[in-house]
Protein backbone atom coordinates (compact mmCIF):
# COMPACT_ATOMS: atom_id res chain seq x y z
CA UNK A 1 0.00 0.00 0.00
CA UNK A 2 1.55 3.39 -1.17
CA UNK A 3 0.45 6.51 0.66
CA UNK A 4 0.74 10.20 -1.23
CA UNK A 5 1.58 12.81 1.57
CA UNK A 6 2.66 16.18 -0.03
CA UNK A 7 4.15 14.94 -2.67
CA UNK A 8 6.15 12.41 -0.35
CA UNK A 9 6.08 8.33 -1.00
CA UNK A 10 5.33 6.66 1.96
CA UNK A 11 5.34 2.82 1.36
CA UNK A 12 3.58 1.02 4.73
CA UNK A 13 5.20 -2.33 4.87
CA UNK A 14 2.34 -4.26 7.61
CA UNK A 15 3.34 -7.43 9.20
CA UNK A 16 1.47 -10.11 11.30
CA UNK A 17 4.91 -10.62 13.23
CA UNK A 18 4.87 -7.09 14.47
CA UNK A 19 3.34 -6.43 17.18
CA UNK A 20 3.59 -2.46 18.85
CA UNK A 21 6.50 -1.44 17.00
CA UNK A 22 6.86 0.90 14.05
CA UNK A 23 9.57 1.74 12.31
CA UNK A 24 10.29 4.24 9.55
CA UNK A 25 13.30 3.77 7.30
CA UNK A 26 14.57 6.72 3.92
CA UNK A 27 14.75 5.08 0.98
CA UNK A 28 15.15 6.32 -2.57
CA UNK A 29 13.60 9.57 -1.60
CA UNK A 30 10.84 8.20 -0.10
CA UNK A 31 10.16 6.22 3.21
CA UNK A 32 9.23 2.69 4.47
CA UNK A 33 6.97 2.44 7.34
CA UNK A 34 6.84 -1.31 8.89
CA UNK A 35 3.85 -1.43 11.38
CA UNK A 36 1.52 -4.60 12.73
CA UNK A 37 -0.84 -5.93 10.30
CA UNK A 38 -3.57 -4.95 13.04
CA UNK A 39 -2.90 -0.97 13.08
CA UNK A 40 -5.26 1.06 11.54
CA UNK A 41 -4.80 4.03 9.36
CA UNK A 42 -6.14 6.13 11.72
CA UNK A 43 -3.63 4.86 14.42
CA UNK A 44 -0.55 5.13 11.79
CA UNK A 45 -0.80 8.40 10.65
CA UNK A 46 0.37 10.34 13.60
CA UNK A 47 2.93 7.97 14.53
CA UNK A 48 4.32 8.15 10.59
CA UNK A 49 4.36 12.09 11.17
CA UNK A 50 6.25 11.91 14.26
CA UNK A 51 8.52 9.63 12.86
CA UNK A 52 8.75 11.36 9.30
CA UNK A 53 9.76 14.37 11.25
CA UNK A 54 12.24 13.05 13.40
CA UNK A 55 14.02 11.75 10.45
CA UNK A 56 13.77 15.14 8.62
CA UNK A 57 15.11 16.90 11.59
CA UNK A 58 17.93 14.56 12.05
CA UNK A 59 18.52 14.67 8.05
CA UNK A 60 18.87 18.56 8.38
CA UNK A 61 21.40 17.91 11.74
CA UNK A 62 23.31 16.08 9.30
CA UNK A 63 23.18 17.42 5.91
CA UNK A 64 26.71 16.18 4.56
CA UNK A 65 27.86 17.39 1.37
CA UNK A 66 30.15 16.23 -1.24
CA UNK A 67 32.41 19.11 -0.49
CA UNK A 68 32.31 18.11 3.53
CA UNK A 69 33.08 14.68 2.56
CA UNK A 70 36.13 15.38 0.13
CA UNK A 71 37.37 17.82 3.12
CA UNK A 72 37.02 14.67 5.93
CA UNK A 73 38.89 12.25 3.83
CA UNK A 74 41.83 14.75 3.56
CA UNK A 75 41.82 14.75 7.27
CA UNK A 76 41.57 10.84 7.61
CA UNK A 77 44.31 10.53 4.75
CA UNK A 78 46.47 12.76 7.15
CA UNK A 79 46.04 11.27 10.55
CA UNK A 80 46.06 7.34 9.29
CA UNK A 81 47.98 7.56 5.68
CA UNK A 82 49.99 10.33 6.36
CA UNK A 83 48.40 12.24 3.80
CA UNK A 84 50.26 10.35 0.76
CA UNK A 85 46.77 9.15 -0.71
CA UNK A 86 45.25 10.70 -3.66
CA UNK A 87 41.84 10.34 -4.93
CA UNK A 88 40.01 12.09 -8.30
CA UNK A 89 36.62 12.16 -6.29
CA UNK A 90 34.96 11.15 -3.25
CA UNK A 91 30.84 11.36 -2.94
CA UNK A 92 27.81 10.92 -2.29
CA UNK A 93 25.41 7.98 -3.68
CA UNK A 94 22.13 7.04 -3.71
CA UNK A 95 22.40 4.06 -5.82
CA UNK A 96 24.08 1.64 -3.36
CA UNK A 97 21.34 -0.40 -1.23
CA UNK A 98 22.96 -3.30 -0.60
CA UNK A 99 26.46 -2.11 0.82
CA UNK A 100 27.81 1.69 2.09
CA UNK A 101 30.69 2.31 0.54
CA UNK A 102 32.87 1.58 -2.58
CA UNK A 103 36.30 2.49 -4.26
CA UNK A 104 37.60 1.55 -7.41
CA UNK A 105 41.74 2.02 -7.59
CA UNK A 106 41.94 1.90 -11.06
CA UNK A 107 39.94 5.54 -11.46
CA UNK A 108 40.43 6.82 -8.26
CA UNK A 109 37.01 7.22 -7.30
CA UNK A 110 35.02 6.61 -3.68
CA UNK A 111 31.47 6.62 -3.50
CA UNK A 112 29.74 6.36 0.14
CA UNK A 113 25.81 5.14 0.28
CA UNK A 114 23.66 8.29 1.06
CA UNK A 115 21.59 6.40 3.72
CA UNK A 116 24.88 7.04 6.09
CA UNK A 117 23.93 11.00 5.49
CA UNK A 118 22.70 11.15 9.13
CA UNK A 119 24.88 7.59 11.26
CA UNK A 120 27.54 9.20 13.87
CA UNK A 121 30.58 10.83 12.37
CA UNK A 122 32.61 8.27 13.88
CA UNK A 123 30.68 5.90 11.80
CA UNK A 124 31.58 8.33 8.68
CA UNK A 125 34.81 8.08 9.27
CA UNK A 126 35.39 4.73 9.18
CA UNK A 127 33.51 3.89 6.16
CA UNK A 128 35.99 6.46 4.08
CA UNK A 129 39.18 5.11 5.90
CA UNK A 130 37.82 1.66 5.18
CA UNK A 131 37.17 2.86 1.49
CA UNK A 132 40.92 4.47 1.49
CA UNK A 133 42.57 1.92 2.15
CA UNK A 134 41.30 0.02 -1.05
CA UNK A 135 43.41 3.22 -2.74
CA UNK A 136 46.78 1.37 -0.98
CA UNK A 137 45.03 -2.38 -1.04
CA UNK A 138 42.16 -3.60 -3.56
CA UNK A 139 41.07 -6.81 -1.78
CA UNK A 140 40.25 -7.31 1.61
CA UNK A 141 43.23 -9.08 3.03
CA UNK A 142 45.64 -8.48 6.36
CA UNK A 143 47.59 -5.93 5.01
CA UNK A 144 44.00 -4.41 4.24
CA UNK A 145 42.54 -4.93 7.58
CA UNK A 146 46.30 -3.42 9.28
CA UNK A 147 45.38 -0.15 7.40
CA UNK A 148 41.99 0.04 8.79
CA UNK A 149 42.26 -1.17 11.98
CA UNK A 150 44.84 1.81 12.66
CA UNK A 151 41.28 3.77 12.56
CA UNK A 152 40.76 3.76 16.47
CA UNK A 153 36.84 3.37 16.58
CA UNK A 154 36.84 0.17 13.55
CA UNK A 155 34.90 -1.82 15.69
CA UNK A 156 32.45 -0.01 17.12
CA UNK A 157 32.01 1.55 13.80
CA UNK A 158 31.32 -1.88 12.77
CA UNK A 159 29.26 -2.83 15.31
CA UNK A 160 27.21 0.02 14.90
CA UNK A 161 26.82 -1.12 10.94
CA UNK A 162 25.92 -4.23 11.79
CA UNK A 163 23.08 -2.92 14.31
CA UNK A 164 21.82 -1.06 11.61
CA UNK A 165 21.81 -4.63 9.50
CA UNK A 166 23.51 -2.48 6.80
CA UNK A 167 26.88 -4.96 7.45
CA UNK A 168 26.12 -8.73 6.73
CA UNK A 169 29.57 -10.36 6.11
CA UNK A 170 33.32 -9.12 6.66
CA UNK A 171 33.31 -7.69 3.45
CA UNK A 172 32.14 -3.95 4.04
CA UNK A 173 32.80 -2.49 1.00
CA UNK A 174 32.99 -3.78 -2.65
CA UNK A 175 36.17 -2.73 -4.33
CA UNK A 176 36.01 -2.85 -8.16
CA UNK A 177 39.50 -3.29 -9.34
Amino acid sequence: MSHEESELRIQIVRSARRTKSVSMQERDGGYVVRAPARMSDTELAPIIDDLRKRLERRRGKRSRTDTDLDARAKQLNRMFFGGALTWNSIKWVGNQNSRYGSCTPRTKSIRISDRLRTVPDFVVDYVVVHELAHLVEANHGPAFWALVNQFPKTERARGYLMAMSLEGTDDTSDCAQ
